[in-house]
């Protein structure tokens, strides 16, 4: 167990499992106290289970980041639980591959309203409460995809590249209210998530990434540590990327 995280509540959305798995146990053994939400409740629950064994505090709450009332009810629930709310990690999303031509107007409003509307209703949400602390922290968690452009992703690209502005606009919305506001770009990583795309995709990028192999959950959940720690206490409005030099070429 150690400490960056001490004294800090955290909402951590689609943690139960894959890179928000990896935010909260890791948030967990840095300190704070973690409010897992998700839609998948045995894997979450299962996720705070683990924490606890560790010694960490954690709650499960179940969770549709697309829904306005769930986010009101997570956010409330999670101070009734702790008294109070000082981070918030917008990690919910999926991804499927479909271009112009062969996304659906369904499929694109849902993508668009897990990993663009979630993660704006979630600052919308929170923001009451990280404003009271005078030292709130959200990290939205983008993708390489929010940065670059490649084929056959419309709906993935718009809505992580939405994110990657929001995220720059909420920072300086909020600067001088005690609320910073960074995002995070993941490359190829090894989640249950990436692995449900076709194998010669997953093989392609990690054959163009320049360190030769996909990243962990961890790696994403290390850059998210420091950013909703103290240490980064003069960093808003910034995007991060972790890709394994792939976004460099």
């Amino acid at each position: 167990m150690g400490n960056r995280l001490q004294g800090k509540i955290a909402i951590i959305t689609g943690g139960a499992r894959g890179i928000g798995e990896a935010h909260a146990r890791l948030f967990a053994a840095e300190g704070a106290k973690v409010a897992v939400t998700d839609i998948l409740s045995a894997e979450g629950k299962e996720t705070v289970a683990a924490i606890k064994a560790s010694g960490g505090d954690a709650i499960f709450l179940q969770h549709d980041v697309t829904k306005e009332a769930d986010w009101a009810r997570v956010v409330a629930d999670t101070i009734k639980q702790y008294g109070g709310l000082t981070t918030v990690v917008n990690n919910a999303g999926f991804a499927n591959i479909k271009g112009v031509e062969e996304e659906t107007l369904e499929g694109f409003n849902q993508i668009v309203a897990v990993c663009q509307t979630g993660v704006w209703l979630g600052m919308k949400a929170a923001m009451p409460a990280l404003k009271k602390t005078g030292n709130g922290a959200i990290v939205n968690i983008s993708s390489l995809y929010g940065i670059i452009g490649t084929p056959s992703m419309i709906s993935y690209h718009g809505a992580k590249g939405a994110v990657r502005l929001m995220t720059k606009s909420a920072a300086l919305e909020y600067a001088k209210q005690g609320v910073r506001v960074n995002s995070v770009h993941p490359g190829i990583i090894e989640t249950p998530l990436a692995m449900t795309l076709a194998p010669e995709y997953i093989e392609a990028i990690t054959a163009t990434t320049p360190m030769g192999r996909r990243g962990k959950p961890i790696d994403i959940a290390t850059m998210s540590l420091f950013l909703c720690s103290d240490e980064a206490a003069f960093i808003t409005g910034s995007e991060f990327v972790v890709d394994g030099g792939w976004g460099a070429q």
